[in-house]
């Protein structure tokens, strides 16, 4: 391949192409091609032969794609192989590569997000270890139904491609790893093809059966994200969930699936507030809270964390009732037990903060015990019987003058 020098600081070589002999210029930073793509059989700069030849897109450039030589009027017969691994979500950051083995059908061919997606998968440790296989997995892109990784490298494969995606322990399964088989904080490598993308089945037409089950799964997904300590991701599946749940229908239910419907929905719900607790996110939690109380005034986990929720804002008058009515329901329950007792004390030594505070409004900061009861008085404090006194005399006086302008 024919090319002009690396350029010299401040200087741009030129390049004489076929295209009419038109002169086109390298990029400073370095050489630039004439190419053609195997594939299309167009004569382009490499700045767009490559992408077009390797199906790249603004945030990735595919690998293992072979272009032709082309060039100016010193071209020779050479090969130009390009073999960049793909970087995403982090452009830069190395924690997710994909490399291309098999080329796909065309960047047309690529699933979107929402759909349901059909995977070859086998994953191994970097011991070369396989800790997953699985022939054909279903799955619904952009759901974080499985591995991070997956979810945002397979929206990037063609149908039909086969890929390696190496994966830092980040976009797998963490700190936490999988016992047995996957060891916390450990890297992963996938090897991936495409099989199958359809549209996700409309959830109108479901079956009460099919609709518990997908919640469910949903549900699944959030418990493990919430054990992985990732409360974001497990507050993004609890909320898919439910909307499955809230969706309308136009199949008829039975008694027995309405009221399973109705139970996975108030798990969805306190497993949410637990995660909005983690997050500090009160208001939010108090609203699950409210919502599963709707529909079971007498849940003790709704009741349980509606309680914890006034307390960090501070309404130890609301929050001690609710849990007292928590512990009625269950009182061998020491976790309910513990907090009520936490909850008791930090009123008390509110309510004594509080009574100083009046105390020292009152302009008398030195007394101490309890409301009603001074110790010590104060020079300029005067006695009740005075004060009576003396406002009967000030009464008296100013009705001796009135009855005397009346006489004259």
């Amino acid at each position: 391949m024919w090319a002009g020098r690396r350029p010299r600081r401040g200087r741009t070589p030129r390049l004489r192409s076929r295209a009419g002999g038109k002169r086109l210029r390298t990029p400073r930073s370095g050489l630039m091609f004439w190419v053609r793509a195997r594939a299309g059989g167009r004569w382009a700069w490499a700045s767009h032969g490559l992408p077009r030849g390797l199906a790249g897109t603004p945030r990735a450039v595919r690998a293992g794609q072979e272009l032709e030589q082309g060039g100016g009027s010193q071209a020779f017969p050479s090969l130009l192989r390009a073999d960049v691994p793909l970087a995403s979500p982090c452009p830069g950051s190395g924690l997710l590569k994909k490399k291309t083995l098999v080329p796909g059908q065309g960047v047309d061919t690529r699933p979107h997000k929402g759909q349901d997606v059909t995977i070859r998968l086998k994953a191994t440790l970097e011991d070369g270890s396989v800790v997953e296989e699985n022939p054909a997995l279903t799955f619904t892109l952009g759901d974080c139904d499985v591995l991070q990784a997956l979810d945002l490298c397979v929206q990037l494969l063609e149908m039909g491609e086969t890929a390696l995606i190496m994966s830092d322990a980040k976009y797998c399964y963490g700190a936490q790893g999988r016992s047995p088989d996957v060891p916390p904080n450990a890297a992963l490598t996938l090897e991936v093809e495409l099989l199958a993308a359809r549209d996700a089945p409309d959830l109108e037409l479901l079956s009460g059966k099919e609709k518990i089950e997908l919640a469910n799964r949903k549900r699944e997904r959030g418990n493990f994200f919430y054990q992985q300590a990732d409360y974001v991701l497990a507050i993004n599946s609890y909320d898919i969930a439910l909307k499955i749940i809230g969706s309308s229908s136009k199949v008829d239910f039975s008694p027995d699936e309405e009221t399973e419907l109705l139970d996975v929905k108030v798990k969805c719900l306190n497993n949410l507030a637990a995660s909005q607790l983690k997050l500090d996110h009160y208001e939010a939690a108090l609203k699950s809270c409210n919502l599963v109380l709707e529909h079971q005034p007498g849940n003790i986990k709704a009741l349980f964390r509606k309680g914890k929720v006034l307390a960090q804002q501070g309404e130890y008058r609301e929050a001690i009732p609710i849990l007292k009515a928590a512990l009625k329901l269950e009182p061998s329950n020491k976790t309910i037990h513990a907090e009520l007792s936490k909850l008791v004390k930090k009123h008390a030594d509110q309510k004594n903060v509080e009574t100083e505070m009046y105390r020292k409004m009152l302009g008398n900061p030195s007394a101490a015990g309890t409301p009603g009861k001074c110790k010590d008085k104060l020079p300029w404090s005067i006695p009740w019987k005075w004060l009576f006194g003396a406002t009967a005399i000030a009464l008296g006086g100013v009705a001796l003058s009135v009855v005397i302008a009346a006489r004259n």
